[in-house]
């Protein structure tokens, strides 16, 4: 398989190199560490508002970073948790006295070092609250946790949170936005193809030419169901279906939808699958109020996408609409 990398061993130091490199006047990394931050962080008054993972889900978390988002990111190895002292770093990092949210997808490792990170910061006197994302409705447990996975729905997490944060919300405040994201959001992907991680330069599962795995996590892991190719309305009706089933949207309510690619699918088939999810809200009676469509939350080069729809009321649609001006998302 071919790629862009030098040393595989190297791969996450030289991409962040990358970023930093792309936007000096806005990121700042921490020394010796994996953690990138506002370049002015912390930032006077404002709560800060925290995240992180393995590597391989870019523009996932650092491409957030900036007004109205994440103060901070922490990118581990490809697909393995940042560790909990790196965490504790980005959090003090980050705090100006108002306390950290700290935005965790759920996987087993990233919540165990998010938990011990929030511990050794509070010994140093700062506040922090957790908000944990487990969006995926295709399993209620899986290979690397307990509950639902988190994935593409962590980004609305982190645009409702960080503008609470940036008008002066409270951290208790900023949680419970979190906390109302998590509980109107639902997610599921499919996946054409498996990706390559740099390290192995090798499939993580195999598929058939003629074969797709539906309710896909973004580890490389398998998904729930394997069956022969499906065309782009059959996808959308399959993966759509299964999140309004889950969210139990009714008529006449109000969603925001995200068709995310996964990292090797071009923008045109994004839209197409979009173009479907949009006639199945309408043929439900079901309002967009926004409709997200690109790369938001990838798993490397997977082919594939997923599709998430998120309850929305007034505060919501404030929130999500608010101003954010980071490296991968503007409003």
């Amino acid at each position: 398989m071919k790629k862009l990398v030098n040393d595989p061993s190297d791969y996450v130091d030289e991409m962040l190199d990358g970023m930093l490199a792309a936007h000096p006047d806005r990121l700042r990394r921490l020394d010796g560490t994996k953690v990138l931050v506002r370049a002015d962080a912390p930032v006077d008054g404002k709560v800060g508002v925290v995240s992180g993972g393995g590597s391989g889900h870019e523009p996932t978390h650092a491409g957030y970073i900036g007004d109205g988002m994440l103060d901070g990111a922490a990118a581990g190895e490809v697909f393995t948790s940042p560790t909990a002292n790196e965490l504790n770093e980005m959090v003090q990092a980050c705090d100006a006295g108002e306390g950290v949210l700290c935005v965790v997808k759920n996987y087993e490792g990233d919540v165990m070092n998010f938990d011990t990170a929030a511990e050794m910061a509070e010994m140093e006197d700062v506040e922090v609250a957790q908000v944990v994302v487990d969006d995926d409705v295709a399993v209620e447990d899986s290979l690397y946790t307990s509950g639902r996975r988190g994935v593409c729905g962590t980004i609305l997490v982190h645009k409702a949170v960080g503008a609470k944060a940036a008008a002066g919300g409270s951290l208790e405040e900023v949680q419970a936005v979190g906390e109302k994201v998590v509980e109107n959001v639902g997610t599921m992907g499919v996946a054409l193809t498996s990706c390559v991680t740099p390290e192995k330069g090798e499939p993580t599962f195999d598929l058939g030419e003629e074969e797709i795995e539906l309710g896909i996590g973004i580890h490389g892991e398998p998904g729930t169901e394997r069956t022969g190719m499906m065309t782009a309305d059959e996808v959308a009706d399959h993966l759509t279906g299964k999140v309004l089933e889950d969210l139990d949207v009714e008529s006449g309510e109000e969603v925001v939808t995200i068709v995310n690619g996964m990292g090797g699918t071009p923008q045109s088939e994004l839209f197409i699958v979009n173009r479907r999810v949009q006639q199945i809200l309408d043929e439900e009676g079901i309002e967009t109020w926004d409709a997200w469509v690109g790369d938001y939350m990838t798993s490397l080069d997977m082919m594939g996408c997923s599709v998430t729809v998120c309850r929305v009321d007034d505060e919501l649609k404030d929130l999500l609409g608010a101003e954010a001006d980071t490296p991968a998302l503007k409003r």
